[in-house]
């Protein structure tokens, strides 16, 4: 028999999964795997912060959706929320990039509106990273309702990847054209 067929009948046996849910493993994987490959390339911190932001709220997703019974209010945004600053605080320790950020509107030096700012644009990345993740299975629901109930095969990771990867690809540009 082969293993390979195999291991995604025990993965879901053990799992108690029914039905795939809008954030589930591949999305995460897929994302971790991203977020491996901007690394290798040398990609600048806020595109790779945009992929960890996806896979730790992907993550903190798809184990909200594991677990069943709600044992306390908000349950969801909480799982998501600590999935999120569990990833990120100790990743942005090792990847350091902070950079000067001048505002002058108006008002004297060191007024709100006439200051420099220190702004880590990793954590930058991860927060729009979590926001494209969060806001993908609606867009997906939307192509769903326009193609009249009909999806294509892997809709919301493709849509997810797509929007990851045209964003991210749209930074890197900006960023090396400066």
């Amino acid at each position: 028999m082969n293993i390979k067929k195999l291991a995604p009948f025990v993965f879901f046996l053990f799992s108690g999964l029914r039905y795939a849910e809008a954030h589930c493993p591949l999305c995460t994987m897929g994302a971790a795997a991203a977020t491996a490959g901007a690394v290798w390339l040398g990609v600048n911190n806020i595109v790779i912060g945009l992929f960890i932001g996806a896979f730790a709220v992907s993550t903190g997703w798809w184990v909200s959706n594991l677990i069943k019974k709600k044992y306390i209010p908000y349950q969801k945004p909480v799982i998501i929320l600590v999935s999120y600053i569990t990833t990120i605080i100790p990743i942005s320790k090792l990847i350091p990039s902070i950079y000067p950020f001048y505002i002058s509107l108006m008002g004297d030096y060191g007024s709100i509106l006439n200051r420099t700012y220190i702004i880590n644009p990793f954590v930058i990345g991860t927060v729009f990273g979590g926001i494209i993740v969060s806001i993908a299975p609606t867009i997906s629901k939307k192509i769903t309702i326009l193609r009249q109930g009909r999806t294509i095969s892997y809709q919301g990771v493709i849509i997810t990847f797509l929007t990851l990867l045209i964003i991210g690809g749209l930074i890197q540009l900006i960023q090396t054209i400066k």
